[in-house]
This record gives C-alpha cells, sequence and structure tokens, in this order.
C-alpha cells in the first residue's frame, strides 16, 4: 500500500466505504460505474467506463486488496472502494519464459510463484489456484496456457463457476455489511 494511502487513513479513519463504483473484468481492465450506469444494471452487463489512464490503473493496481469477508476493494487514500469482480480476484497473463518454462502474473503485475490447482469451467474458462490465490487466465493468454497445461502436467478439474467464489473465499459483488440494530436502553 501507498504511503500517502496509509497517511490519509491515519488522518481520516472513519471515511464511508464505498460500492458498486469500481469493476474489475474479465480481462483484468477496471471500469469505473457512475449513477447512471448503476441504474442499468449489475457488472458485467452494464460496465461503466474502462479506466485507460496508466498512472490510475497503478495506483489502483498497487493498493488492491482482500478483507476479512473475501471482498476486494481499492484502497483510495482514506475510502475503501469495493471492486465487483467479473470472475475471479485476479487475472492472470501466461507467457512462455525464454529457454523454457512459464511465467504467470496477475494483473496487477504480481508474479505468480505456485499453481495448486487448475479448473476448466463450464464455459472453458481457465482458473489456476495459485499461491496468491484464484485468478482466471486472460483469454488472450489461453493458447500460451494450454502449452503450460501439457508441460507442466496440470490436469485442470471441471467446475461449476457459481461454486468457485465460496470455494476460494471470494465476493463477486461486494456489499455493505447490514448492521444490527441498536436496542434503547429503558429509561430508568
Amino acid at each position: 500500500m501507498d504511503e500517502i494511502v496509509k497517511a490519509a487513513l491515519k488522518k481520516w479513519p472513519n471515511v464511508p466505504h464505498c460500492y458498486d463504483w469500481l469493476a474489475l473484468d474479465a480481462r483484468g481492465d477496471w471500469y469505473l460505474r457512475d449513477g447512471p450506469t448503476q441504474q442499468a444494471g449489475p457488472f458485467p452487463q452494464s460496465k461503466g467506463s474502462r479506466i485507460v489512464h496508466d498512472k490510475l490503473k497503478e495506483f489502483i493496481q498497487r493498493n488492491y486488496d482482500a478483507d476479512e469477508r473475501g471482498a476486494w476493494f481499492f484502497q483510495n487514500g482514506p475510502q475503501r472502494v469495493y471492486v465487483a469482480l467479473e470472475a475471479a480476484p485476479w487475472v492472470l497473463g501466461v507467457q512462455a519464459k525464454e529457454g523454457g518454462g512459464f511465467r504467470i502474473d496477475t494483473h496487477t503485475g504480481r508474479e505468480v510463484a505456485r499453481v495448486e490447482d487448475t479448473w476448466l469451467d463450464e464455459q472453458g474458462r481457465l482458473f489456476l489456484a495459485t499461491d496468491l490465490g484464484l485468478g482466471l487466465v486472460r483469454s488472450l493468454d489461453m493458447a500460451v496456457a494450454s502449452d503450460a497445461v501439457e508441460a507442466l502436467g496440470w490436469t485442470p478439474q471441471e467446475v461449476t463457476f457459481e461454486t468457485l467464489p465460496e470455494r476460494y473465499g471470494y465476493q463477486l459483488n461486494p456489499v455493505a455489511p447490514v448492521k444490527a440494530p441498536t436496542q434503547a436502553v429503558p429509561a430508568a
């Protein structure tokens, strides 16, 4: 997390969280979802505006994390902006390395050290359970990923997409937790 973000959290610790305004699609692109976009429907049916500004994307990616509920967010200074996910918390790129082997990176630029399980959903999408968590392989990298499946001896298991969030502890569309109503104390 950026130092400026940590300082803002200390200075303004009680800024309300934000929901439905930021999303991550299956290609690893970030989307801003303004009020009219939100009213037009949930993500990904109504995507919003793709973020193309490189410095803004880098800032989001450096400050991307998950809370204890498995809800992913971008810490924007003192405000936590929760992220709607199209498929998984990570979108993975797979590249062949010169001299052999493969490199797997997240959409935020973090390198995956280990692949623990491989899954194919009913749409034919390849998911990798990694040391960083669950990620979807970008469609653009599927040719190289299929080479990795063969070369590394991965055996993708069939899975129903709707079971992945619970299995790997993440939320596709985070919502604010419901607070229990406070009970009035009877007058003495």
